[in-house]
């Protein structure tokens, strides 16, 4: 199903280490001592959400990284978008849109698939750094909440 590249997954770390120590710098180097991550790939992933806006960097010998906004309006949607693209379900919901399949004029799974799809990603958009840090309920897809 649905499975996060590692970068992404190093990237939520690295903005949930950041947001503990909201305020504070930090370096690469301590993310990567403080969880068994690649450091090469952590600082590429610190890089580009330093040049989307998420965080800002520091130069020097006590330079590092910092969150550019607070951990509630940075939302899992977009950290996800911004590292690997919005997710797909099938083939045709891939955003090269490659060949499209023989079925697709009469595919009696893709409109479904794509409401899943948008159910998904609304509650990724939901779902905040935050919430993700204080393990808090989620909204589910019908808009219970679920443990």
């Amino acid at each position: 199903m649905l499975k996060l590249t590692k970068r992404t997954e190093y990237g939520l770390i690295a903005l949930i280490h950041l947001a503990e120590r909201e305020g504070e710098v930090v370096s690469a180097r301590e993310i990567g001592e403080t969880y068994p991550v690649p450091r090469r790939l952590l600082a590429e992933v610190l890089k580009d959400l330093q040049h989307s806006g998420l965080v800002t960097s520091t130069r020097g010998a006590h330079g590092g990284y910092t969150l550019a906004e607070s951990a509630e309006d940075i939302s899992l949607g977009r950290v996800v978008g911004l590292l690997e693209g919005t997710p797909a379900l099938t083939e045709c919901q891939t955003e090269d849109k490659g060949p499209v399949c023989d079925v697709h004029a009469n595919c009696p799974i893709r409109n479904p698939l794509d409401r899943i799809k948008q159910g998904l990603w609304n509650l990724m958009e939901q779902t905040s750094l935050r919430s993700l840090m204080e393990g808090a309920p989620v909204i589910s897809l019908e808009g219970r909440e679920s443990a």
